[in-house]
């Protein structure tokens, strides 16, 4: 079945959250619950419903940065590797323009960020880093 206004529908509700119980949903489209389970079981195999996942109300990183990452040539794979193996890395990024990569870090510290940010310049392969610590979040979506 191709997805249609009601999957996309269902989908937005289940954006703003995804705790809501099927009965719920099914009410609110208009469908019966199993019609509603068929369609997020058939969702969840195109992969448009990847996981679920927890998001802490408190935040568990007390200070966060981006860090952008220029290499030398042909050291993307082992720089990638070595940034995989520190734990503040959160996130990481293949970019175009003047940076590779941009790593997203978290910290419980601000020094313990700006050692995570030393620990990245020393990594064979990374030519130089940019980072930019985040002061506040505007806006995120899932």
């Amino acid at each position: 079945m191709a997805n249609d206004a009601t999957d996309k529908a269902l989908l937005d509700l289940l954006r703003r959250n995804a705790r809501m119980p099927t009965a719920t949903l099914a009410r609110r489209l208009g469908l019966s619950r199993s019609t509603i389970q068929g369609r997020i079981d058939r969702l969840e195999r195109q992969g448009l419903i990847g996981g679920y996942t927890i998001v802490e109300t408190r935040n568990a990183d007390a200070v966060r940065a981006q860090v952008m990452v220029t290499l030398t040539p042909r050291h993307a794979k082992s720089v990638e590797r070595a940034l995989r193996q520190i734990d503040a890395v959160r996130e990481l990024h293949a970019v175009t323009g003047p940076a590779d990569m941009i790593a997203m870090l978290g910290a419980d510290s601000p020094e313990a960020l700006d050692d995570a940010i030393d620990a990245i310049g020393t990594i064979p392969g990374v030519e130089r880093t940019h980072s930019a610590m985040i002061l506040s979040t505007k806006l995120q979506r899932a």
